[in-house]
């Protein structure tokens, strides 16, 4: 038994694997492009380590498609037939990548905190449990499992990053940045962090300091994996569309966000969505682009990996021209409203459905419709998850769609 470069003890005796391990931890924790090929080294290394393995279907889990989720269990499943051999720990990290994979969050956060409590240095557990309170919309708990294994990392940069970006989903601002803007004075390649102030800045209205900040450290995101690198660069043309430059915003779009994105990619695919939509609720024409990137959405319709993401789909493939994938994708989301995990169905019935058919309704400019169904939700869009940046698209799309359909009763009442 040998241990990781986190202090943790690892069932194999292959020194070999351990190198794998820790090269995939230093990837995850700096979402780094080569996670996945360090997976396959540890394997190769020793096919019996149930951590590796374990750690294959929770970035596989992450990629959020169908085939992925096939690769996932394939590695879950030999995970599993070495529970009786390995530690606690990793019996109980196998044991909550099983329940995600499952679709049993509620089960596997909790595993992800009795792993935070008793072994504080395992920061990828940690960072799985961010993101499942990330898309549960917790944000205060998002913040605590970071935070009560702050002590024992105090070294950690990339702690300091997940904090801080805890602490602005929580609206302490200045705390956020100056946890964010600590971890880069330990290590400035931490686009995490840099994500995180980038957070603060916009919530605050610093353009030109978002601006600023932003492009000083773009340099460090080459070695990004596809979804922060795209995701960084989003907001950086969030701040130049707040400026009014929406050549600059389109010229981003196409050679940083949608331009570099892996294409099937779920997190790419949401972040040029996004913008497209709010350069089209600033009055932009963005030309064929919904076309074009509406065409890789067809694996989508059925996976539901998460509601946030559903409604970009949605909203997509509307605006693209695909009724009949509009239509088949929601009958296809309410079946699984129906039948998924009792810990989220509420969730998906009262507040993802109706906010897709609303994100429809405005795709097809049937604005009192969308304003009937998006007015009650908008206190509920949390729940969906997805940051305050993000989430304030659906507020825009209803305010927008309010003052459309204000002006279209005025001209309606207009005689001449």
């Amino acid at each position: 038994m040998l241990e990781d470069a986190q202090g943790l003890e690892v069932t194999t005796d292959s020194t070999a694997a351990i190198a794998a391990i820790n090269r995939f931890i230093d990837e995850a924790l700096s979402y780094g492009q080569d996670a996945e090929a360090a997976i396959f080294q540890g394997i190769a290394a020793d096919p019996t380590c149930a951590m590796i393995h374990a750690y294959a279907a929770a970035h596989f889990l992450s990629l959020e498609n169908a085939l992925a989720w096939k690769k996932a269990k394939r590695h879950l499943q030999a995970a599993q037939e070495h529970l009786e051999q390995i530690t606690n720990r990793e019996r109980l990290y196998v044991q909550a990548i099983a329940a995600w994979s499952a679709g049993a969050i509620d089960q596997a956060i909790v595993l992800h905190e009795v792993i935070a409590h008793n072994f504080p240095r395992d920061l990828i557990s940690v960072q799985q449990g961010q993101y499942h309170y990330f898309y549960l919309g917790d944000k205060q708990r998002l913040l605590k499992i970071a935070q009560k294994v702050l002590p024992a990392n105090r070294e950690n940069h990339y702690l300091y990053g997940m904090v801080a970006f805890g602490l602005e989903q929580c609206h302490q601002l200045t705390e956020a940045e100056a946890m964010g803007r600590t971890a880069i004075s330990m290590n400035r390649y931490d686009p995490w962090a840099h994500h995180a102030v980038a957070h603060v800045m916009e919530t605050e209205g610093r353009v030109d300091d978002g601006i600023a900040w932003m492009e000083s450290l773009a340099d460090t995101w080459e070695n990004c994996n596809s979804m922060l690198y795209t995701h960084n660069w989003w907001h950086v043309a969030l701040y130049y569309l707040e400026l009014g430059n929406e050549q600059k915003v389109l010229a981003l779009y196409d050679t940083r966000v949608w331009g570099r994105a892996q294409k099937d990619s779920s997190k790419d695919q949401v972040g040029a969505i996004a913008l497209l939509l709010r350069l089209e609720l600033q009055g932009i024409d963005v030309g064929d682009r919904w076309q074009k990137l509406s065409t890789y959405l067809l694996p989508r319709l059925h996976e539901h990996a998460l509601a946030f993401q559903d409604l970009h789909y949605l909203y997509a493939l509307a605006r693209g021209g695909h009724r009949d994938w509009v239509t088949q994708m929601q009958l296809s989301m309410q079946k699984h409203a129906e039948t998924v995990n009792p810990y989220q169905q509420q969730n998906w019935s009262t507040v993802a459905i109706p906010a897709a058919k609303a994100m429809v309704a405005h795709a097809y400019g049937d604005w009192s419709t969308a304003i009937a169904l998006l007015k009650p939700l908008l206190p509920q869009l949390h729940k969906i998850g997805g940051s305050h940046a993000q989430r304030v698209l659906f507020e825009r799309v209803y305010l927008d769609a309010l003052s459309r359909n204000q002006n279209q009763s005025y001209f309606s009442t207009v005689s001449y």
